[in-house]
């Protein structure tokens, strides 16, 4: 017959301290502090059309969240092989947006792992390391990025107007597309600028016999 000096002597009740309060509140702490760290990475270099204020959100609650589980693991190994066969039945299906969305996620978890082992130096250097060479080379917006052309002409001697002023303002241009319809000519080009200056679209799309002009980046962001 079970008695409670048995219950009260279960392996349940023995894990409650094996971890101590010390432990468990410098590692929470210090993945939040990095896990803001790679929000604010995050928010700087972010470069897509619409911003998720929820996925930098998402990437504090998962460093957390995974330094929490690995400090459960590290502490007791049968917990540890449970844990494999549980965690390996989740299955997401979240689509990700940005592919650099999945180096966030990444290094958020990463960054989790690597503080609840303890490895805290290496947490924080790597982290700082990461974090500068993602602002160095995410925020750079080179001129010679491809970008498209759309313009809408009326006839043909419109279109060879437009494309002779085209390729006088930028540096290469090339056809990629045409479409001709009874009154209407759809030009699509491939462009790569001279400079930062995109106000040529707007000559363009003034000049007689053009109905619009778009300028539409390649990596989602939209110019005109």
């Amino acid at each position: 017959m079970t008695t409670f000096n048995d219950i009260f002597k279960s392996s349940f009740l023995a894990n409650i301290t094996s971890v101590s309060i010390t432990d468990m509140v410098i590692t929470l702490l210090l993945a939040f502090g990095l896990g803001v760290f790679i929000f604010f990475v995050y928010k700087k270099t972010y470069s897509g059309v619409m911003y998720s204020s929820s996925f930098g959100g998402t990437l504090v609650a998962l460093t957390m969240i995974t330094s929490m589980t690995i400090l459960a693991v590290t502490s007791n190994v049968v917990l540890s092989l449970g844990m494999v066969g549980a965690l390996s039945i989740v299955r997401f299906r979240t689509a990700i947006k940005e592919p650099m969305e999945i180096a966030f996620l990444f290094w958020s978890i990463a960054g989790g792992i690597v503080l609840a082992a303890g490895m805290i130096p290496l947490a924080i250097f790597g982290s700082v390391v990461i974090g500068v060479v993602m602002i160095l080379f995410m925020n750079r917006k080179a001129s010679h990025n491809p970008y498209i052309a759309v313009i809408s002409c009326r006839d043909h001697a419109a279109e060879l107007k437009a494309t002779e002023y085209l390729k006088s303002q930028v540096e290469t241009a090339v056809i990629k597309s045409k479409t001709a319809q009874s009154g209407s000519i759809e030009l699509n080009y491939e462009i790569r600028l001279k400079g930062d200056d995109t106000d040529f679209v707007t000559t363009l799309a003034e000049m007689d016999g053009v109905h619009s002009a778009v300028l539409v980046s390649y990596n989602g962001d939209y110019l005109g």
